[in-house]
């Protein structure tokens, strides 16, 4: 059963009658059903274009926190071919929120890191919703260390509210870890590729997400804080999340006005979770154009550019 959020309501109604008729679709009446079936549902798709066309800030936050939106591992199994997962830090232990491992794309070898919140009850709690602890992050740099070794490029799936704020994952040195998975993303000699498909959460995204090509889905944000975080420090209340979500400007619009991103990756009418295969075979496409534009650059010149993509940012406003 489809997941409606609040200010779909208009389109989750004509919907619902769409199934009420389709449901008495038969004998004699079965011709004019269909007709007036077929005019509900070309309504409801003007309606859905319509809403998504001039979404809020607030409104494009429900849409990718959106429980049916695909996560890293739909886009993993949906273009990368002979996956093997690698487990493990080499210190504490092995953290789910992060998946990363090895595989190819297109025929070539790549190593795909990325933030994974789960597409079930059981499989959230696994993955701790998307939010890393230290051992993930120490994961992801022992994978892109291992991935520059053998010259092999770096694809990054960012998804995630942020690093998990436990006490024990401060008492392992949550900051420390962080710091270094983004230095690590900064040293790398290899072309690497961000994509924010979702949330792009505080340092929890940068530590995977500063890259040679930032690419981000048109409705997933990327901010250094929740709106609700913002909110409370703010105002002391989260009610005025919506308020925050505004100011922040946490868009994928407004990033790439500010120059943080390189590319807004198209989604379906209605999101990325209304057509995910869709909105999996267009980014595979960015990605694989993204990983062009980089081809034939060798390491220091891939490390030059990525220096001054990053030292670029907030110099100018396009």
């Amino acid at each position: 059963m489809r997941s409606y959020l609040d200010f779909e309501k208009p389109v989750a109604e004509l919907e619902a009658k769409v199934e009420e008729l389709r449901a008495l679709e038969a004998g004699d009446s079965a011709a004019a059903i269909g007709e007036e079936i077929s005019r509900l549902e070309a309504k409801a798709a003007q309606a859905l274009k319509d809403l998504y066309a001039e979404l809020s800030p607030w409104q494009k936050t429900q849409v990718a926190r959106h429980p049916e939106r695909p996560h890293s591992l739909d886009y993993i199994n949906g273009f990368i071919a002979d996956f093997v997962p690698l487990a493990g830090d080499r210190k504490f232990g092995d953290d789910d929120a992060i998946v990363g491992g090895f595989g190819r794309f297109r025929g070539e070898s790549i190593c795909v890191i990325g933030h994974e919140k789960g597409s079930s009850t059981e499989g959230r709690l696994k993955h701790n919703f998307g939010m890393a602890r230290p051992e993930g992050y120490r994961k992801a740099e022992r994978l892109m260390e291992m991935a520059d070794r053998f010259g092999i490029p770096v694809l990054s799936l960012v998804d995630t509210a942020g690093a998990y704020p436990g006490i024990g994952a401060e008492e392992r040195g949550q900051a420390e870890a962080i710091a270094r998975s983004t230095e690590a993303c900064l040293a790398l000699g290899v072309p690497n590729v961000a994509v924010i498909v979702g949330e792009g959460g505080s340092g929890g995204a940068i530590a995977i997400a500063t890259a040679s090509r930032v690419l981000m889905l048109e409705h997933a944000i990327y901010s250094v804080i929740s709106p609700e975080g913002a909110a409370s420090i703010l105002w002391r209340d989260t009610a005025k999340a919506q308020e925050a979500a505004t100011g922040m400007k946490i868009t994928a619009q407004d990033m790439i006005r500010f120059g943080v991103i390189d590319q807004i990756i198209t989604e379906p009418p209605g999101g990325a979770h209304r057509d995910p295969a869709t909105v999996i075979a267009v980014t595979g496409e960015a990605v694989a154009n993204a990983f062009d534009q980089l081809a034939g650059l060798d390491r220091e010149a891939v490390r030059r550019q990525r220096r001054e993509k990053f030292l670029a940012i907030g110099r100018t406003i396009g």
